[in-house]
């Protein structure tokens, strides 16, 4: 791939491509040649120590085919941050003729910043979600695991714990498209295959630790009969453990994500198992697509990937993978 450097100005954002500059003696030396593939990474809530995993992933496959990549997010947001994060990136495009675009999508706030991006003729990919082809125009691919397989991975998993009968905790971080889809196909799962299990209504337990330890401590005081938990987003497997501890209560616990602190969770049988989120793999992938996409390949626009539920016999390969991370 070949690209040149351009004048900035009137012609927008990035500069005019392949540009000759003419002097009153004539033609002159063209722009710099420059063939390194620039990618930019948006993500809201940048901090969160599971995004900081999808980071490295990204980070490490951008270092493995020499490409020059940059995170950009609100590094202090507790909470999802949309408009402090776009503010950012917009920024880093002004200072940085990027290639192409990660953007991260569980929020459908951001599709159409996706659009304005592609608009601008700039390949934009998303990780995470798979919205369907053509919802969000503009945008060139899709990465993430099979958001209902999660959910029904997660019911099988506990309902079988729980030989069929019992009663289950469901929480989320937060209503949105990706945690959503995930309980209806949990709940979906239990009622078809495990009847005379009840599963309490969702609560959504933020993601402020502290205070979703005392909503789960709740949960559990106000109802004696729950005896499994099952947590959407990255936190849960934590919240719940420590609600299990402080309620003196023992729960069959699931929860996301492949961080250090939930896999020794699991290592330690404070928690049964993990939905094995491809977060690190589908974040490489993110990089793969973009390098792709802004050397003028095509690609495929789903790329869903498998989540399994893993348990203390699987941990080994997830806590490798954190350490060439790095976490």
């Amino acid at each position: 791939m070949l690209k040149f450097k351009g004048l900035p100005g009137v012609f927008g954002r990035t500069a005019l491509t392949g540009v000759l500059l003419v002097s009153g003696l004539g033609l002159v030396a063209p722009a710099v040649a420059d063939d390194t593939v620039r990618l930019l990474w948006v993500q809201p809530m940048r901090g969160h120590p599971v995004h900081r995993l999808m980071q490295a992933g990204f980070l490490e496959k951008c270092a493995e085919l020499e490409y020059e990549c940059e995170v950009v997010g609100d590094p202090s947001a507790t909470n999802w941050d949309v408009a402090a994060t776009i503010p950012l990136a917009e920024a880093a495009l002004a200072r940085t003729e990027y290639d192409a675009v990660g953007v991260y999508g569980p929020d459908p706030a951001v599709y159409s910043y996706m659009t304005d991006l592609a608009g601008e003729g700039l390949p934009v990919v998303t990780w995470h979600v798979l919205p369907e082809e053509g919802s969000v125009p503009g945008l060139a691919a899709a990465i993430g695991e099979d958001i209902s397989n999660a959910g029904y991975n997660a019911a099988m998993a506990i309902g079988e714990q729980l030989g069929g009968k019992g009663t289950v905790a469901l929480t989320q971080g937060a209503s949105n498209d990706t945690e959503n889809t995930m309980s209806d196909a949990f709940r979906a799962t239990i009622a078809e295959h495990f009847p005379d299990i009840v599963v309490l209504p969702t609560e959504m337990e933020g993601f402020d630790p502290s205070a979703a330890e005392s909503k789960a401590v709740a949960m559990l005081l106000a109802n004696p009969d729950v005896a499994a938990a099952f947590g959407t987003t990255g936190n849960s497997i934590q919240t719940w453990a420590s609600a299990s501890r402080k309620a003196d209560r023992d729960l069959v616990i699931i929860g996301m994500d492949y961080i250090r602190q939930n896999l020794d969770l699991v290592r330690d049988g404070e928690a049964y198992g993990l939905v094995a989120q491809p977060l690190y793999e589908e974040s490489a992938l993110v990089a793969e697509l973009l390098g792709r996409l802004a050397q003028g390949e095509e690609v495929d626009y789903l790329n869903p990937l498998p989540a399994p539920v893993i348990t203390a016999d699987d941990l080994q390969p997830y806590y490798e993978m954190l350490d060439r991370a790095g976490q």
